[in-house]
């Protein structure tokens, strides 16, 4: 599914995990994240794995958040994602599954087709991930559609 190279990835995301513990999710905070590593499903020469992603989500008491994301998408230009979502807490544990719903700004022109729905540039799009967090920071696995996996961290503010 990753590849190759991330088996070190994953290794890393379970011993973090291992060593995590639950986050109070009671109260308002402030999550910014970016993104660390990217690797498409079925790579081409011209897919781009550096996304410079950076997020900002509002994590409210319910569990329900909402953020917003930049980053240059598959072919290296910029694209933009508005979402609502809401985390799941597995238990006490560390661990969590978080799944978000938008609109995604970006693919235009020729890379118009390469997401579904795709009007006038803007795209509804959903985004799975699931996530570990100790103290104050966290690591996710995110599920980029069809196309691509990638790993963020961030830290709760």
């Amino acid at each position: 599914m990753l590849g190759k190279r991330p088996g070190w990835l994953l290794a890393s995301l379970l011993m973090f995990s291992f060593s995590a513990t639950a986050v109070d999710r009671t109260q308002d905070s402030w999550y910014l994240q970016t993104s660390v590593y990217t690797q498409h499903y079925s790579p081409e020469p011209d897919h781009n794995n550096h996304q410079r992603l950076i997020g900002i989500e509002r994590h409210l008491p319910d569990a329900s958040l909402w953020g917003a994301a930049t980053f240059k998408h598959s072919f290296g230009e910029r694209a933009n994602y508005l979402y609502y979502g809401k985390r799941f807490a597995l238990g006490e544990s560390a661990f969590y599954l978080k799944l978000t719903g938008g609109l995604l700004e970006g693919y235009k022109g020729e890379y118009q087709d390469k997401i579904p729905l795709n009007r006038l540039g803007v795209a509804p799009a959903i985004v799975p991930s699931v996530g570990a967090s100790h103290n104050r920071l966290s690591a996710e696995l995110v599920l980029l559609g069809a196309a691509a996996a990638m790993v963020t961290v961030g830290v709760r503010l």
